[in-house]
């Protein structure tokens, strides 16, 4: 693998990545504003927590097969996949224009980011020096993440504007953008072999790898609050008369973005965990603030503090998975670092959607168990870090 210690990360290949990453993240962020009211005027307003749940599914099922294929036919065909499937389901939701369909087509779109972000992770990890890998991973973290913010966004102002069926078009135009980047991309995986139906038999350790269950743990716990966000801030922004539903997403996002710049590189420097346990605190913060919210300001305060605790823990805990794993196993680290995460996500938005029953004053209890889950996650850390201190002592 190409990450000797003396390697520069800012090379060519690691840009254009970014770049299809930033398209690939705009073209299905762009969407999540307006699908609870557009689930609402199909007659399907008590699926909404579904929207983020059954996405998250799929991309969850799929993890396992996209960590196999990434370790074995390579990197960049499972990128393009994922890609590929953000591109034919833009068409397809002007078809599917009632509950059931709809929302078999969002159990079908989630396999694009089961499959996208495990080969893009791996190929981070395999063109940067390992002592650059957390610093690289939140600047690649960064592109994702002006994409989330860049398409909520947009999406709103592009339904607004003009109508849902432009905005599905459009999201099918910027994932063909970001295949299109990928088609002269340098293949990295050393030892390729060819696609075999052998590639699908899975393995249990194929869905979890029991060396990085620790950041897949914490991963799990915390990303609930994630998928709270995500089912329920469109409707929060509507309750407190913001027109455009994706500001939240923005906010969050543009803070993210921010502190990815040096959380990475602080944690290459001071350890995975501690840097870990302070993005569980500032999580903690921003549940609680969100959910308590009666006016602009204060919600989008809890989008800045939710965006700098992900800003945080998302590069973060991405290096501390690539750091227990090798090169042989790295495609099925990184799957099962984001079963964890796509589960969380699935479960939060579920559970999320249930505790608010479409009754505004619900917000607050929705919130607070959100911030349960992310104490959750720094219990856990504070734990792990215990118990390294205590081994460190002995040797």
């Amino acid at each position: 693998m190409q990450n000797s210690t003396s390697k520069g990360i800012f090379t060519t290949q690691f840009w254009l990545l970014g770049l299809s990453s930033f398209l690939f993240s705009s073209s299905f962020n762009m969407l999540i504003p307006e699908l609870p009211s557009y689930l609402t005027n199909m007659g399907g307003a008590e699926y909404k927590g579904f929207i983020i749940g059954l996405f998250t599914l799929t991309a969850g099922l799929s993890r396992p097969f996209s960590g196999r294929l990434t370790d074995r036919i390579g990197r960049v065909p499972v990128m393009a996949f994922g890609s590929l499937v953000c591109f034919i389901c833009g068409f397809l939701y002007p078809v599917f224009t009632t509950v059931m369909p709809f929302l078999l087509l969002r159990l079908v779109h989630g396999f694009s980011t089961g499959f996208k972000p495990t080969g893009t992770s791996a190929y981070v990890a395999d063109i940067v020096p390992a002592n650059r890998r957390g610093e690289a991973l939140g600047i690649h973290g960064m592109c994702m993440g002006l994409g989330s913010a860049f398409g909520p966004a947009v999406g709103s102002m592009i339904s607004n504007w003009f109508s849902l069926n432009v905005l599905f078009y459009t999201s099918s135009v910027f994932a063909l953008l970001s295949i299109l980047i990928l088609v002269n991309m340098k293949e990295t995986l050393a030892k390729k072999q060819a696609f075999s139906l052998d590639a699908f038999k899975i393995t249990p350790r194929d869905i979890f790898e029991p060396d990085v269950y620790k950041p897949a743990l914490i991963t799990f716990v915390i990303y609930f609050g994630f998928g709270a966000v995500s089912t329920l801030t469109p409707d929060f922004s509507r309750f407190l008369g913001l027109s455009n539903r994706g500001i939240y997403f923005m906010v969050f996002t543009i803070f993210s973005i921010l502190v990815r710049l040096f959380a990475g590189r602080i944690s290459d420097r001071r350890g995975r965990i501690p840097v870990t346990v302070v993005g569980c605190v500032v999580l903690i913060v921003s549940m609680v603030v969100t959910g308590y919210a009666h006016n602009v300001t204060t919600f989008l305060t809890g989008a800045a503090f939710f965006g700098i605790s992900m800003g945080i823990l998302s590069p973060v805990l991405s290096a501390w998975t690539v750091d227990q794993s090798g090169d042989h196993n790295r495609g099925r680290s990184l799957a099962t670092m984001f079963i964890t995460l796509e589960a969380g996500i699935g479960i939060g938005a579920v559970l999320s959607a249930s505790l608010f029953a479409n009754r505004y004053e619900n917000f607050p209890l929705v919130f607070n168990v959100m911030a349960g889950f992310a104490l959750l996650g720094l219990v856990f850390a504070l734990y792990f870090y215990y118990h390294k201190r205590k081994e460190a002592r002995v040797i």
